[in-house]
């Protein structure tokens, strides 16, 4: 489990957190950087930095979106800039820190998780980073349920992050950031930002590894970086992709009476999970 920090979390939140033995790690969000974030933290290297502190004491990960909120920064600049605005001087404040920058999308990021000292810093990746750029919000017209945050980059940065993915580095792992959002809530005047991908997860991880030639790295982003970062038991449970092409559902049935536009939705994916009782 994670837990939300705001400006108002203390160390002794941060401690009982740890002494519960089920809080692993707590989520920083800027405010206002993406959907349901309003809550999130304003005052990193004031209010909340005795928290943050407590938890480097701990040892206790902090996961970042990574994203600055000054409106006067690009919007393809967000990442970059934080980066150089916050987590840099965080970590040169708190070395014991361990940190991972979740949902990755820039070179600029992949470059900084490499250079980072071993176990400090690691970083999660999409399915949709791995499988497109920028030019996937446009094709054809405006596509809302192709926009999350951090937005989709240059096709430069994916094939950085596709590089780092699938060249085998240990700090980088599965992390889809799906986000159900109902059609209306997508398709509006302000449409809100996420793209939900758990319908197929696991199968569209595997056509950004097939693609790249790298299957046999599939396993270890998906099942073993990630608890090897947390320090917590890899998953003993196992399943299987199997290379069976199957056309993904134009909608899902969502709460009310709505419904939910997957990613990919109405297109064939070449990968699925066999069920457990197959």
């Amino acid at each position: 489990m994670t837990l939300y920090l705001t400006d108002d979390t203390t160390p002794e939140e941060v401690q009982k957190a740890k002494d519960g033995g089920i809080v692993v790690a707590f989520k920083l969000y800027p405010a206002g950087a993406t959907t349901n974030s309003a809550a999130g933290v304003t005052d990193l290297f004031g209010r909340c930095f005795p928290a943050i502190q407590h938890m480097a004491h701990v040892g206790m990960p902090l996961l970042l979106h990574g994203e600055v909120v000054d409106p006067s920064v690009d919007m393809f600049d967000r990442e970059k800039e934080f980066i150089h605005r916050v987590l840099s001087p965080l970590l040169e404040r708190l070395p014991a820190l361990r940190v991972v920058l979740e949902h990755v999308t820039t070179a600029d990021a992949v470059e900084f998780v490499l250079k980072a000292p071993e176990g400090r810093v690691a970083a999660t990746v999409t399915p949709q980073h791995l499988l497109w750029n920028r030019n996937a919000l446009f094709t054809g017209g405006i596509r809302p349920h192709h926009f999350c945050l951090p937005v989709l980059k240059r096709e430069t940065h994916r094939q950085a992050i596709v590089a780092a993915v699938t060249g085998g580095s240990t700090r980088f792992f599965l992390g889809t950031d799906s986000a159900p959002h109902e059609r209306a809530t997508k398709e509006a005047p302000c449409g809100c930002a996420g793209i939900f991908s758990a319908h197929a997860a696991l199968p569209l991880y595997a056509r950004a590894f097939e693609q790249a030639g790298a299957l046999d790295k599939l396993e270890a982003f998906a099942s073993f970086n990630g608890p090897d970062f947390y320090r917590l038991p890899r998953n003993s449970r196992r399943i299987t992709l199997v290379r069976r092409p199957w056309t993904v559902p134009a909608s899902y049935p969502y709460s009310d009476g709505g419904s939910l536009v997957p990613m990919l939705a109405g297109e064939q994916l070449e990968w699925q999970v066999v069920p457990l009782d197959a």
